[in-house]
């Protein structure tokens, strides 16, 4: 049986996003980079980048809400993180 990449493993998850509105509420004026690096770094989805421009790029879509970017900022980078409501969110479909 062939070895998945981690990509390959995403792509099997479903997700049932609200395009609109986010549960995780990210400050993008925030300017400390190492900070930032922090969760760009962490984020097993890759929701979070620094933009060529230096300014932080962030997308709530085809996030895994494991919860390590609100873990990590300490209120800083993430103002706030929720769950999504109701049947909103990711569906693991590979285990």
């Amino acid at each position: 049986m062939k070895r998945m990449s981690m990509d390959d493993k995403l792509a099997l998850n479903r997700f049932h996003t609200d395009d609109h509105n986010s549960h995780i509420d990210v400050d993008k004026e925030f300017a400390d980079k190492d900070e930032i690096m922090k969760v760009v770094l962490a984020c097993p989805a890759g929701c979070y980048r620094i933009e060529e421009n230096g300014s932080t790029y962030f997308s709530h879509l085809g996030c895994l809400e494991c919860g390590t970017c609100r873990v990590l900022s300490h209120g800083k980078l993430v103002r706030e993180w929720n769950h999504p409501i109701g049947s909103i969110g990711v569906q693991y479909r590979e285990g």
